[in-house]
């Protein structure tokens, strides 16, 4: 596992103070999911990684701050309508004329299960540029965290390393949730050499397995999990869909179950699991012990598991499920 002496140098750096709220930078999407077969009919969702832990912490009680690129058209204000119906903070995004937002359209088949049909972004080299990012919020906020979907284009990605920048600067913590998408990517060399340049400045990682043996180009977990030593992240999840989650420390593996729930759509469960980790490392702090580190796996997981059980992600959650949630952990 980690190197203790590496674990504690920067255990000494990342910590949580005063300073109050989660910064989430991305990209949002529609989700067009079609109401039945013929698919030709759709409802349309709130959805993308980020857009979804933004929403996520903002509900369980934590500040929010989305920063993001959005248009001036209907699809981009049925954006900021439902981050605003959801309490999100919106005053790091940007507004750009031309902009339109990335629309994903899910198809249902005759057996009633929905597949990715298409993914449309018609404007991919709109994204916000470095100078474009508000410092005043890093000054505040206590965590900032991206996805790899701020890394496929040259622009974002230097906007990207710019965020972690003014994050290190004003002593926040980092969270990367890589969450591969490789239809954005050019090649898996291209994405796995730039997702990896994250890591080493990365303090709170959460990570499918499946993601996990893609980046350290393997095929075994605990050889896997053996190469992620070299970037010394102190704070890491390894999630594993029904069979739920690994926190990784200097020296053990703890696995912790998921609940048994029917599982419906489980698109967003790994973005409820990460804003479950982040709302009570800002609420509760670093999880030093090995109980925390249970409670909080557990934490993810039943927040995981509740979004699984419905279609709509984070958003669909309501105040009375969040709440009976926060009462079980």
């Amino acid at each position: 596992m980690y190197a203790s002496n590496a674990l504690g140098d920067r255990r000494k750096k990342v910590r949580i103070n005063v300073k109050k709220g989660i910064i989430s930078y991305g990209e949002a999407f529609i989700d067009f999911i079609a109401k039945n077969e013929s698919n030709t009919d759709f409802d349309p969702f709130l959805g993308g990684t980020t857009v979804n832990v933004a929403v996520g912490v903002q509900k369980l009680g934590a500040k929010a701050y989305y920063i993001c690129k959005l248009g001036s058209d209907e699809t981009s204000d049925f954006v900021r309508k439902k981050l605003l119906i959801e309490g999100v903070n919106q005053s790091g995004c940007v507004t750009s004329e031309i902009k339109k937002v990335c629309e994903v359209y899910v198809h249902k088949s005759k057996e009633e299960d929905r597949y990715f049909y298409s993914y449309i972004d018609s404007t991919p080299h709109e994204q916000i540029y470095k100078h474009e990012l508000q410092e005043a919020l890093f000054e505040q906020a206590a965590i900032f965290y991206f996805g790899s979907g701020t890394l496929f284009h040259p622009i974002s990605q230097e906007t990207t390393k710019e965020a972690v920048k003014l994050a290190k600067k004003h002593r926040m913590l980092v969270a990367f949730d890589p969450n591969i998408r490789m239809k954005r990517w050019e090649s898996e060399s291209a994405c796995r050499n730039t997702a990896t340049q994250f890591l080493y400045e990365t303090d709170i990682l959460k990570i499918s397995q499946d993601e996990l043996l893609f980046l350290m180009n393997s095929t075994d977990l605990t050889e896997s999990l053996e190469k992620l030593r070299a970037y010394h992240i102190p704070y890491v999840w390894v999630t594993q869909g029904e069979n739920g989650a690994v926190a990784v420390t200097a020296n053990q593996a703890l696995h912790v179950s998921a609940n048994e729930v029917q599982a419906i759509d489980t698109t967003g469960a790994g973005d409820a699991f990460m804003a479950g980790i982040l709302w009570c490392i800002h609420e509760k702090g670093l999880p030093e012990s090995e109980e925390s580190r249970k409670q909080y796996t557990m934490f993810a997981n039943a927040l995981g598991g509740a979004v699984s059980a419905r279609y709509g992600g984070m958003i669909s959650l309501k105040a009375k499920d969040v709440s009976s949630i926060k009462a079980g952990s």
